[in-house]
């Protein structure tokens, strides 16, 4: 379930502490508002600190969004490359490895995809090609592993994999928008969702479907 961090003001409060408040903060602000509706000053508001102090901690408003981007991305590239890795025959299929890492690492600051994934970034700023560096990752990540499904199906053409790499960033950025929607639902609870959609979704597709 998200957090909401409470205003904590500034006394007696350590400087690294108190960042950290800011960025769990500042996550959840980018995360839900985007980058360009999301302003400094709220972000000191609802932290308790003054507008001043934060720059004087962070920088600019691209500073702060960079120190929430970074561990964020760092944070689901780690998880989707360690749930890729998973080589034990019993483990599941890896589409489920990799929403279930997803899902756990998300936990507790769900909005933080859309840090990642936010349409409102600057073009060509250096947030953009920040979020653009780690998205690429990911992605590259996500092109070797529908690439596999697609062989182990028999299926050879190059675009369906470039297709079923884009469809796939759209399930996980639809899926996670309606877990925050849910915030009853566990990260285990997604996942079986998921095992059950999945299940399901295959009975819609004809078994002698057309490969050309």
């Amino acid at each position: 379930m998200t957090t909401h961090p409470s205003k904590a003001g500034t006394k007696g409060v350590p400087r690294a502490a108190r960042e950290q408040q800011v960025l769990a903060a500042a996550t959840e602000e980018f995360g839900r508002h985007g980058y360009e509706a999301t302003t400094v000053a709220a972000i000191a508001t609802r932290v308790g600190v003054t507008k001043p102090l934060l720059h004087q901690y962070f920088g600019s408003k691209q500073d702060l969004y960079l120190a929430c981007l970074d561990p964020v991305g760092d944070r689901l590239l780690d998880a989707v490359r360690t749930a890729m890795d998973e080589r034990d025959a019993a483990a599941p299929p890896t589409s489920l490895r990799v929403l279930d890492a997803l899902f756990t690492a998300l936990e507790g600051q769900r909005e933080a995809w859309f840090v990642l994934y936010d349409a409102t970034l600057p073009p060509d700023s250096e947030a953009a090609h920040r979020a653009a560096h780690y998205r690429t990752a990911i992605d590259d990540l996500a092109a070797s592993g529908t690439a596999d499904v697609l062989r182990s199906a028999g299926v050879g053409d190059p675009l369906d994999a470039d297709a079923l790499k884009y469809a796939w960033r759209g399930l996980c950025t639809a899926l996670v928008r309606w877990w925050i929607n849910h915030p009853d639902q566990s990260p285990e609870a997604m996942t079986r969702r998921c095992a059950r959609i999945f299940a399901a979704a295959r009975s819609l597709v004809p078994a002698d479907v057309d490969q050309e």
